[in-house]
């Protein structure tokens, strides 16, 4: 995969372009953005990319051998619109992984398509990313624990045993999530939260113990 579209040319879009490139090994064709000009240039500190089109645009594109796989740089406020544009071309364009080269991902780990881990990442024995799944710096997920579609890990979460996290969760700075814990879709933690106990509602928890917010 050497000619990797990013849907956002924002601030994520622009970080899954670095990674890519100067770690992954995988080359940008460009950027997919409804909102700007085709042909219009985006300056990153390593590289200018080129907008390439809107997301009516990526099958033809695709079709044209001008671009040969997906990622989404969208970010977590828009999850509605990460997981429909994620299922619109999913099974007709590939979704490119990108893993940074510092992460430890054991072999027995099961991944879906379109993921992004930042540098430092550790996924032990037997934890499964589904599909569109972002990791940040330094997230750690211990053994047989899962992520659910098209939810964001920030930066330095720690994940026990045998945890659950649901589709299009938002899990804040520092969480800290206990063994046996099941945490339902469409949940947000604040920094620093410590979760102790199952969250069953989508909504926002906070806090040591966790508690919901709203």
């Amino acid at each position: 995969m050497n000619k990797l579209a990013i849907i956002g040319s924002g601030d994520l879009g622009q970080l899954i372009a670095h990674h890519a490139e100067q770690d992954a090994g995988i080359g940008v064709a460009g950027f997919i953005n409804d909102f700007v000009p085709v042909g219009t240039s985006i300056a990153t500190s390593q590289k200018n990319y080129t907008v390439l089109g809107g997301v009516e645009d990526i099958m033809t594109l695709f079709e044209q051998g001008k671009i040969d796989s997906l990622m989404i740089g969208i970010g977590y406020k828009y999850f509605d619109f990460r997981q429909a544009v994620f299922e619109r071309f999913q099974g007709k364009i590939p979704f490119a992984n990108v893993i940074h080269s510092s992460c430890y991902v054991d072999s027995s780990c099961q991944l879906g398509e379109g993921i992004f881990m930042l540098p430092h990442c550790t996924l032990d024995y037997n934890v499964q990313l589904a599909d569109n799944v972002l990791l940040n710096t330094a997230c750690t997920i211990a053994h047989d624990s899962s992520v659910g579609k098209h939810s964001f890990l920030s930066p330095r979460v720690a994940m026990a045993g045998f945890i659950e996290v649901g589709a299009c969760c938002n899990i804040g700075i520092n969480t800290t999530i206990i063994d046996n814990v099941k945490i339902a879709d469409d949940v947000q933690t604040g920094g620093g939260t410590v979760v102790t106990k199952n969250l069953d509602k989508a909504g926002l928890y906070v806090g040591v113990p966790a508690r919901f917010v709203r």
